[in-house]
């Protein structure tokens, strides 16, 4: 026999099998399909099953799941202490987690415009490690990378800067599709694009992964119960997922209907979760389903080149939010007043809240934010015009224009994969695609180029 138990969260999935006939999971497939990520343990085969987070697993000598039963359940029981109290439990909590997580090792360190990689450096910039730091930007897209740069300069790191070309995902899609083992869909990791170049530094990664969600509001201020799910619905479905998956449900014949059962499963993941709070209940469900099974997918990629290390992952993270005061988490409050203990970093523009900073950017509403939204939309409409256009998406760099398009339709029109999915369906997404909304049927033609992949690389060897 042998004993896993997973981490709270998991920076990996772990797989095993069960009893049961070896046939495709259709209904997990669907909503993978409508979301991008599969819930709770589902695979693409009913006879494998991913292993839950936070539980003590016990699999036999031939791989079969015997026993999983929860170490851990999310609770909701905020301590009675000042923020600054809360500050100094957070600011010492992440400093240690870091200090230990990288040791004496040289620190690889992915910045990006926003505040839990600043938060990273803030505390690496007083550790003895050896930190090199990189931001990557989109071709023609916002460079991003600028504010990085400064941030990198102030805690005296080195820096290094990667552009994201079209159509690098081509010649290494494949090579994704085994290392993530198709379980989330092409567009997003961009990391991949630099892969030769990550296994070309020296060190360890330090990831800064998911601190946005612990640290902030699991709902917005004055939600209700019964707001949650259509709420969830609203963030976790894409409108073009959603209807390539009720043609999947209707095309493979399953009993009921695909909306009705997703949002049954939806109902039935919550009711697990025992927090009255309603913020804290859906940080718990994101954290236990979607960080699981889509962020934590491509993390994958990182790992292919160097260790990994998460500080906002650490149980010990997880384990601390569950005892702040929701106020405290609510708009990013804790970390804001970490990084406004340096000047320097605070006054560096917020991606997100752009181009105010970490002190300005309350601002960031009319008639103060006219001007920047008025001068970056003429210039996104002269470049559009008379250069290249601007890309905001990176899907834009992988499906857009005629190199790229051959690329796509070779992995949709493959013959085999009509077995899988319909002709008629494929043509009919992408047609749309093409000629209604690119953006709009983006998200189901990544879908679409994924499942092909995995067809491709998989199906036939289970």
């Amino acid at each position: 026999m042998n004993h896993i138990q997973t981490e709270i969260l998991p920076s990996k999935q772990r797989f095993a099998k069960i009893k049961g006939p070896h046939e495709l999971h259709k209904k997990a497939i669907a909503i993978y399909v409508a979301t991008g990520f599969f819930l709770e343990a589902d695979t693409f085969f009913k006879d494998e099953v991913c292993l839950l987070p936070a539980h003590n697993h016990t699999i036999d000598d031939d791989g079969f799941l015997v026993e999983s039963k929860p170490w851990f359940e999310w609770y909701y029981e905020p301590r009675a202490l000042s923020f600054s109290q809360a500050l100094d439990e957070y600011q010492s909590l992440l400093k240690q987690i870091i200090a230990e997580q990288s040791g004496n090792s040289k620190v690889i360190l992915p910045l990006s415009g926003g505040l839990d990689s600043r938060s990273q450096a803030l505390i690496l910039k007083d550790l003895d490690n050896d930190v090199s730091a990189y931001s990557y930007s989109f071709k023609n897209g916002f460079p991003e990378h600028k504010i990085s740069e400064k941030v990198a300069k102030v805690c005296g790191f080195d820096f290094q800067k990667f552009v994201i070309p079209e159509g690098y995902l081509w010649d290494k899609i494949e090579t994704l599709g085994e290392i993530n083992g198709c379980y989330s869909e092409f567009t997003h990791p961009r990391q991949m694009a630099v892969l030769d170049d990550f296994k070309a530094m020296e060190g360890e990664f330090s990831l800064g992964h998911w601190g946005d969600v612990l640290f902030d509001r699991g709902v917005p201020e004055g939600t209700n119960h019964a707001d949650v799910i259509p709420l969830l619905y609203k963030k976790m479905i894409k409108k073009d997922g959603l209807e390539l998956a009720k043609q999947l449900w209707t095309h493979w014949e399953l009993e009921g209907d695909f909306e009705s059962y997703l949002t049954q499963r939806l109902k039935d993941l919550l009711s697990k979760i025992k927090i009255d709070n309603i913020s804290a209940k859906v940080r718990a469900f994101k954290t236990t389903h979607w960080a699981h099974r889509w962020t934590s997918t491509n993390l994958s990629v990182f790992e292919n080149a160097h260790p990994i290390h998460l500080p906002f992952y650490d149980n010990r993270m997880c384990e601390f939010i569950c005892t702040i005061p929701e106020d405290y988490l609510a708009d990013r409050k804790l970390q804001l007043a970490h990084l406004k203990s340096n000047d320097e970093l605070a006054s560096i523009m917020w991606h997100e809240q752009k181009p105010f900073n970490l002190k300005t950017y309350r601002f960031n509403k009319v008639p103060y934010n006219l001007p920047y939204r008025i001068v970056n939309k003429l210039k996104r409409e002269f470049n559009g015009v008379f250069g290249s256009p601007y890309i905001q998406r990176n899907f834009e760099l992988q499906f857009l224009g005629a190199e790229n398009d051959a690329q796509l339709k070779a992995y949709l029109f493959r013959e085999a994969y009509f077995d899988f999915i319909p002709e008629a369906l494929v043509k009919a997404t992408y047609n749309k695609f093409k000629d209604d909304d690119y953006v709009k049927y983006s998200h189901a033609v990544s879908m679409l180029l994924t499942l092909s992949v995995w067809h491709k690389l998989f199906y036939k060897t289970n």
